[in-house]
């Protein structure tokens, strides 16, 4: 009797959740309305949002689960959408007309910028007026994943990761933009090139039809590019600025000194405290073999900005770290520190197959160089 009830009890929560979803929010319908705008300039929204939609779950008498279209709206800023030209996944953000979040994403990636190799603030595809409210603007941009998501899983992922962020910051403080908020949640990847067969803006480890989980492949062996985005704290201070500091105590990062007084702070040495605070927080503290991070870190943590260095003495100062990592410690697997004995002597086998494979592919190429083959053949 109490089996029965208790199935009484989930049917009747999942009636009401399979209700409630068969509804859109406030947000939902505003998107669902600005659809058409949107289809103009050669975006379309999923079925979920287009004109007439009724839940497929229930004109078929589905589980909601198993329904594309039961997926909601995470942010209600924020919306995936497909490119109609060639079918490629963009977010498309709500602003306001003319807000610092819209200029400085344009101004870093206007014409002169935008292909330079070192520019990792998020690409913006286009940029769409509201034909309603003048006062809203629509930002399209690439969909990125959170910049762990799927995690990483060696020393040489990492290394990139830095590479590039670092690269990315040297490039916006070059340009006279500062962050202010480059944390965790702020720093994303393309991970278009893991997913070949795509994957749900929603369910992100589902395939686009929900219907599986969407197989992935390591970063290591695929191209992955990561982005800043987010530009709603960030200033841009001009190089013949009379006055380069900045006050404000918002941000993700709550670790900053700065960000716990009125006092007017350098927003460019935030920036690296808080990178620096994000490469301790998720790589340093988090796996063992990851502690040649440490002097980089404190570097970048000191408590007076005066004592941090610019981003270019941090990527200078990298560098030199970087130099001092063996081929053998690139391929390794990242060791959590709570790892057992046991775990830590497969990733060592696995390291050194790693190792041998690596310079198994070196050899080949050279021969294939030698002999005038192309590259490819080899990798079949």
């Amino acid at each position: 009797m109490a089996s029965v009830g208790h199935d009484d009890e989930l049917r009747q929560v999942e009636d009401s959740l399979s209700q409630e979803l068969a509804t859109l929010s406030t947000a939902e319908r505003m998107w669902r309305d600005k659809g058409p705008l949107l289809e103009a300039h050669g975006y379309q929204l999923r079925t979920r949002y287009q004109q007439g939609w009724t839940p497929s779950w229930l004109e078929q008498d589905l589980n909601f689960d198993y329904c594309e279209d039961s997926r909601t709206l995470p942010r209600p800023q924020v919306i995936d959408a497909v490119r109609i030209a060639d079918g490629s996944l963009v977010s498309i953000k709500r602003a306001e007309t003319g807000s610092e979040d819209i200029t400085l994403a344009q101004m870093l990636h206007s014409d002169a910028l935008k292909d330079d190799p070192r520019n990792h603030s998020v690409p913006v595809l286009d940029v769409i007026p509201d034909t309603d409210e003048p006062s809203i603007t629509y930002l399209v941009m690439p969909f990125l994943r959170l910049m762990d998501d799927p995690p990483f899983e060696t020393v040489g992922e990492v290394v990139d990761f830095i590479d590039q962020i670092l690269d990315g910051l040297v490039f916006m403080h070059e340009h006279g933009v500062a962050h202010r908020d480059c944390s965790l949640k702020n720093i994303m990847m393309d991970a278009s090139h893991l997913y070949p067969k795509g994957f749900h803006p929603v369910s992100i480890d589902s395939l686009p039809d929900v219907s599986k989980l969407a197989p992935h492949i390591p970063r290591r062996q695929a191209s992955v590019k990561y982005y800043f985005i987010d530009f709603g704290l960030s200033v841009h201070v001009p190089d013949d600025a009379s006055n380069k500091l900045v006050t404000g105590r918002l941000g993700r990062d709550r670790d900053p000194p700065e960000l716990h007084s009125d006092a007017p702070y350098d927003p460019f040495k935030l920036d690296i405290f808080i990178i620096g605070n994000t490469l301790r927080n998720e790589f340093q503290k988090q796996y063992s073999n990851l502690d040649f991070l440490l002097p980089l870190i404190k570097s970048m943590l000191g408590t007076h900005s005066d004592s941090r260095p610019s981003a270019v003495e941090a990527q200078k100062y990298w560098k030199i770290i970087k130099s001092t990592i063996t081929r053998l410690q690139v391929v390794d697997s990242l060791r959590r520190r709570q790892d057992s004995w046991i775990r830590s002597v497969v990733f060592d086998i696995l390291a050194f197959i790693r190792l041998g494979i690596s310079l198994l592919s070196d050899l080949v190429d050279s021969v294939a160089r030698v002999l005038g083959v192309n590259r490819e053949y080899h990798h079949l």
